[in-house]
């Protein structure tokens, strides 16, 4: 074979799994083919072939199975090379190694006030996803797009004629009773022969036992047996009900779509000082935009100039505007709020913040659930079971119990209609996609089934301090008085600190912003290494920094270091302010809790799940922060500390996730039984774990586990309706009570029903 290539093509009409199953069965036994991935999220088809390979045939044999094929609209995003080339494979496990400086372990904010730059962290590439294969599911359909009303489709144009070719078969057999048996036959044929066309063309490519053959079966068999009125209502019935199902998908599909409406489709592109309006998709990185205030953010990009306050929900969750100004990123989609901006564009409009999140779900669909493959197993053997006890039903009573060989051929071919395993098939998918569309609208993503069911059964959750279970900057919480006003220590303070970018310092100077506290230009500062900073005021000689230097300079009374200490025992840093030689107060910091992480791990003690905090910090500050939280703590830890202990938990037999900035946790989110990245829509938080909370919420741990559980009930709700139907219709087929048509509404009406259960999980809120 020569050289590999990859072609993606768009596929219009399908509407669960196994649609794609068929399609995939058909493509991958084409000569020159090597390897197919069909999505129906996405609505595409990515095939694998070398030179030899006919692709105008390809496209014909999918579009001879039903469905509208046409060369893809959409390219190949950089960040997913690869996105879905192995198909049958599971989607990987997120490990990726990261370099380790452990940020945060022992005494990183304690001691001396000085100035450093954080260490930086190598990032790591981004993850690819890969797709499961479609199964051998056995269902199918009129297909068409159903982008559009209901009315417009091919499907929903059959589904109107056949429908009326009924009508007026009704009609004609009224006026004319002789001709009634041809007008119900044309009626039949209406949508019949689309039907039979498909299932030979499945059956051609490899897919013999589809709800379309078993459709062509029981419907050619009621018109042998003089049934042909109730064939042709039973096969309209049918398009209804696949025609129902097709609009609950389409709906399903449009829940995560619509994410990329929130992008606007033109942007105002500064280019060598004058401004014009250009097709956002056209943007690249390095490019310089300018946004209007109300104007939604149409690129991934870092401010320029300009401050403002960006409402980040669509992207976050996040209820309140966030404050940013030069130097901080922001969000396409997202939107500006009273200041004109200035933004240089980070990333390609394939590769922003809402595309990888489209992209991440769309991916998570197609990789499936334990609860799922195990069907799609079942679903191989199922249904020729059935068409086997179908004939045996058919044949073996006429001919061993003198039977009536109308009756029960009538019997067989309604127990051929209740069998079919469309409901059972769809499923849990229907679920899964349901439950990751509605987590992602929320900023809740998880990379796939499997990872979603394994949620629901985590008993035990480790999290990092520092940027998790805190905000993962310090924040003034005390101004001590001494000698002087509180408001003096924090202006004078602040003066010393201005220009720093330690963040001790920022928390400072954030604390006089939001005090109202004006603060004069020092003069002469310089730092102390090791020890903290000095500088002038007026007259005024100003030195700000740890307790031990600011002792050095002007000795602390008994019981300025009794205070001083008491704020030490409660995990904060302290600084001292020393003026003119003599101690005038002091301010403590310290990274404090996130507003909701008690109320969060409140929650998840009370469901049962046990909480603990794993941290390279000191284990005093830790300690000081757990009793804070109520939680369990292991301080001083490096990274492959954390790792250990997972793993140490998991050989207890607890199942774990681990929730990290997944940065310096990447060892422990790997080896937990479900990673969990937090973080405010950075790729970390998107690509480095199996799960990602964008909000930056400790309580959406809670809601990842209850959107795992509530996904988890709908399934067996689903699985019960399905065949809890089939076996109720069953036994009353049997013993004579049912025909075809409650037959076929046990099959198409439990689909009906398993798919508009599974949407209800598109409403619930965590």
């Amino acid at each position: 074979m020569g050289e590999m290539r990859k072609t993606r093509f768009d596929v219009e009409g399908m509407d669960c799994a196994s649609c794609a199953s068929k399609i995939d069965t058909a493509v991958r036994r084409m000569p020159g083919v090597s390897d197919v991935a069909v999505s129906v999220t996405t609505q595409g088809m990515i095939v694998h072939h070398d030179e030899t390979a006919d692709l105008s045939a390809v496209a014909r044999k999918v579009s001879g199975l039903g469905y509208k094929t046409a060369p893809a609209r959409r390219a190949e995003p950089k960040s997913t090379v690869q996105a879905a080339t192995c198909c049958g494979g599971h989607a990987p496990h997120a490990d990726a190694e990261h370099d380790h400086d452990s940020a945060d372990r022992a005494g990183r904010h304690q001691g001396d006030h000085q100035h450093g730059s954080p260490g930086d962290h190598a990032r790591e590439a981004p993850s690819t996803m890969t797709a499961d294969a479609p199964p051998a599911g056995l269902h199918g359909h009129d297909h068409g797009p159903m982008s559009g009303p209901w009315w417009a489709s091919a499907k929903g144009r059959l589904t109107l004629l056949c429908g009326a070719a009924l009508v007026l078969a009704y009609a004609v057999g009224h006026v004319l009773p002789t001709l009634a048996s041809p007008a119900f036959l044309i009626a039949l044929l209406v949508g019949l022969v689309p039907i039979g066309r498909r299932a030979v063309m499945a059956a051609l490519a490899g897919t013999p036992f589809s709800i379309e053959m078993l459709m062509t079966i029981a419907a050619i068999g009621a018109v042998v047996i003089d049934a042909g009125e109730e064939a042709a209502a039973v096969v309209f019935l049918f398009l209804v009900g696949e025609l129902l199902e097709g609009v609950a998908a389409s709906r399903a599909r449009r829940s995560i779509q619509a994410l990329t409406d929130l992008v606007p489709k033109t942007a105002f592109l500064d280019d060598n000082g004058t401004t014009r309006e250009v097709a956002a998709e056209t943007l690249a990185p390095g490019n310089v935009i300018r946004i209007r205030p109300g104007d939604r953010i149409p690129a991934d990009g870092e401010i320029l100039s300009g401050e403002s306050a960006i409402d980040e929900a669509p992207v976050t969750g996040e209820s309140v505007p966030v404050r940013k100004a030069g130097g901080d990123p922001v969000f396409a989609g997202t939107v500006n709020g009273e200041g004109v901006l200035r933004v240089t564009v980070t990333a390609a409009a394939a590769d922003n913040t809402i595309a990888r999140v489209v992209r991440l779900v769309e991916e998570a669909q197609e990789a499936k659930a334990p609860t799922e493959r195990f069907i799609d197993r079942f679903s191989r053997y199922y249904t020729p079971g059935v068409v086997l006890v179908a004939a045996l039903v058919a044949i073996l009573p006429p001919l061993l119990a003198d039977g009536s060989w109308s009756e029960w051929v009538y019997k067989g071919l309604a127990i051929l209609l209740i069998g079919c395993p469309c409901a059972l098939v769809i499923s849990t998918p229907a679920a899964i996609t349901a439950s990751l569309s509605a987590g992602a609208r929320r900023g809740l993503l998880v990379k796939g089934g499997a990872v979603l069911e394994k949620l629901g059964t985590i008993d035990t959750v480790a999290f990092d301090k520092t940027g998790t279970l805190t905000q993962g900057r310090p924040e003034v919480t005390d101004i001590l008085s001494f000698t002087v006003e509180a408001s003096d220590v924090l202006r004078l303070s602040a003066a010393l600190d201005a220009g720093s970018s330690h963040p001790l310092a920022l928390a400072i100077l954030a604390r006089a912003e939001r005090d109202g506290i004006p603060y004069p230009a020092a003069e002469n500062v310089s730092a102390k290494g090791g020890k903290g900073v000095a500088g002038n005021v007026g007259q005024q000689d100003l030195f700000l920094g740890s307790p031990r230097a600011a002792g050095d300079i002007a000795p602390l009374t008994e019981e300025q270091a009794r205070a001083v200490q008491r704020l030490n025992d409660d995990g904060r840093t302290v600084s001292v302010l020393v003026v003119d030689g003599q101690i005038a107060g002091a301010i403590a910091m310290r990274d404090e809790p996130r507003k909701d992480a008690r109320q969060a791990l409140a929650a998840l003690k009370a469901g049962g799940i046990r909480t603990l905090m794993l941290t390279g910090d000191n284990r005093r500050v830790a300690e000081a922060v757990g009793r804070d939280l109520e939680i369990d703590v292991r301080a001083e830890l490096l990274p492959e500390d954390k790792q250990t202990i997972v793993r140490e938990l998991k050989a207890q037999g607890a199942i774990v996730a681990k929730v990290g900035d997944g940065i310096n946790d990447a060892p422990a989110l790997a080896a937990a039984d479900v990673g969990i990245a937090i973080g405010g829509g950075t790729d970390v938080a998107l690509e480095t774990a199996d799960a990602a909370i964008l909000h930056g919420r400790i309580a959406d741990v809670a809601a990842l586990i209850a959107l795992s559980k509530r996904c988890m009930a709908n399934i067996r709700q689903n699985i019960a309706v399905a065949l809890g139907l089939k076996a109720i219709f069953l036994v009353t087929t049997v013993v004579g009570i049912t025909g075809l048509w409650p037959a076929i509404l046990a099959d198409t009406g439990a689909t009906v029903l398993v798919t508009i259960n599974a949407l209800r999980l598109l409403h619930v809120r965590a």
